[in-house]
């Protein structure tokens, strides 16, 4: 397998709505989107899952942007490899930036799945079927609109809730939830929020039959996180803290968590993602897939890495209008019967909207021999 030529392309998309979290809130996105060119001329797509800011992880748009068009990019043309995971050993020299890497490596595993005429599904051990999923709601303006909001979305049909907390916003907020769905399954995302020395916050959040506690504590405070999960019976689970195999192993290692999120964007890649999901079933923690404020194309590559067996709990991807009100893929994703299923095809399953993604470039950036560009460098 050769790639022979990059398009990196930057396009700028409005949310249908704002979506807050304890760090910010945001309407808007700019996107990063990697296609590939084969020998042949077929292609692969992917998604840079950076945000604007540093507030999620170190990595961000620009940031990405660079390392990817000085350093990632121009060296992988022409390389000989026999697959999507050879390219890790590739950017193995570059400390850091999982984002940047990720949307190298899923660019390619979409691109040998095209050439072997098989779902992207399938290329990486995946069954296919259905896969469970859950919404992530934001920190909304008063209590009886996120009231509203959750029943809106299980009866559009989501399988679980997860909603977003901070310091002021959170145990009276979530009993509430509570008590208007004793039976939802219903868990909490901090985002770094707050520290140990909030833990009468957790303990009492412990008292509602929770699924989980994503990243109560900042990414680094792996120590912190063990302690709290000694404290409470609801599994922690640990999200910005994860980017690798290795931050994986060693968080098992520490007790801090009972369950991990797999972002395949986050992580490095769809290769190690399956490695992180392969050490949880190994150690018998929960791992559950999850997703970012992605386009249709990074839904898609999630959305095939949650196909494989060993997940735990619903997957935190959602249906295209969640988020937006034209997705830039066709077709979009439709949640049926709470379940969001692969599109059928080879590769990710579907097609990049090209007119509507020209539509919405800021700026682009070709690298090797291209044969049919999307967009025009500017």
């Amino acid at each position: 397998m050769r790639i022979e030529g990059f398009e990196l392309i930057e396009i700028k998309v409005r949310l249908r709505e704002a979506f807050a979290s304890s760090v910010e809130s945001r309407r808007e996105r700019r996107l990063l989107l990697l296609r590939a060119e084969g020998e042949e001329g077929g292609e692969g797509w992917a998604e840079c899952v950076a945000g604007e800011t540093p507030s999620y992880t170190a990595e961000t748009t620009t940031s990405a942007w660079h390392i990817l068009s000085e350093f990632i990019l121009p060296k992988l043309i022409g390389t000989e490899i026999l697959g999507p995971e050879d390219l890790q050993a590739c950017m193995g020299w570059i400390r850091g930036h999982p984002m940047a890497r990720a949307t190298a490596e899923m660019a390619a595993w979409d691109l040998q799945a095209r050439e072997l005429g098989v779902s992207l599904w399938e290329l990486i051990g995946g069954t296919g079927e259905g896969v469970p999923v859950g919404v992530s709601l934001g920190i909304h303006s008063d209590l009886p609109e996120l009231l509203d909001r959750v029943e809106r979305q299980l009866d559009a049909g989501y399988a679980s809730v997860k909603l977003k907390i901070a310091p002021g916003w959170d145990v009276e907020i979530v009993r509430a939830v509570r008590e208007r769905f004793p039976t939802v399954p219903l868990m909490v995302d901090a985002n770094g929020a707050f520290s140990l020395a909030d833990l009468p916050v957790f303990e009492a959040l412990d008292e509602l039959t929770l699924e989980l506690v994503e990243q109560p504590f900042p990414p680094d405070d792996l120590v912190g996180h063990a302690r709290l999960q000694e404290q409470i019976a609801t599994p922690v689970c640990l999200d910005e803290s994860i980017e690798s195999a290795d931050d994986a192993r060693t968080a098992l290692e520490l007790r801090a968590c009972g369950v991990v999120s797999v972002k395949p964007g986050r992580v490095g890649g769809l290769g190690p993602a399956r490695s992180i999901l392969e050490i949880c079933r190994e150690r018998e923690v929960g791992v559950r897939c999850g997703g970012m404020l992605e386009t249709g194309i990074g839904r898609a590559h999630a959305l095939a890495l949650a196909t494989l067996p060993g997940f735990t709990h619903a997957a935190d991807l959602s249906a295209s209008a969640r988020y937006w009100e034209h997705d830039i893929v066709i077709p979009a994703f439709e949640l049926d019967e709470g379940r969001l299923r692969p599109h059928p095809g080879a590769g990710i399953g579907v097609e990049p909207d090209r007119d509507r993604i020209r539509a919405l470039t800021e700026r682009g950036m070709s690298f090797g021999t291209l044969v049919r560009p999307v967009v025009q460098e500017f």
